[in-house]
């Protein structure tokens, strides 16, 4: 089923939760955290570069994930691998919660309206 794209607002707002929960499990690199985003989505999140690193940079840098040098499973050129760190879990559970609290609330608004959305 194809979905229109979201506003570019919905995913900046979210980013970064998107990217944590793609995260969790094993390390990735950038283009394979890109093509799962597409694939488990159906291509709703198509996450660009301009957006994707500088994202991935911000949560190395706040301590969520840790980054680190690979050889490519392909070309063997280095790839920069990134994982979830304890706090990084820590902060993934906290933001799903807050998500899951958000989209509650914002489902009572809309019974207000008279139904639909």
């Amino acid at each position: 089923m194809t979905h229109p794209s979201p506003d570019s607002n919905l995913i900046r707002g979210h980013l970064d939760l998107i990217l944590l929960s793609i995260l969790k499990g094993e390390p990735k690199y950038g283009l394979e955290i890109s093509k799962l985003a597409q694939e488990r989505t159906g291509g709703y999140f198509d996450l660009r570069v301009g957006s994707l690193y500088p994202a991935l940079h911000r949560l190395e840098k706040q301590g969520f994930v840790h980054g680190e040098f690979q050889p490519a499973p392909r070309s063997g050129s280095p790839v920069k691998v990134y994982a979830l760190t304890e706090s990084g879990e820590r902060e993934l559970h906290a933001r799903r919660r807050e998500f899951e609290v958000f989209t509650q609330q914002l489902g009572k608004l809309w019974q207000l309206g008279g139904g639909e959305a």
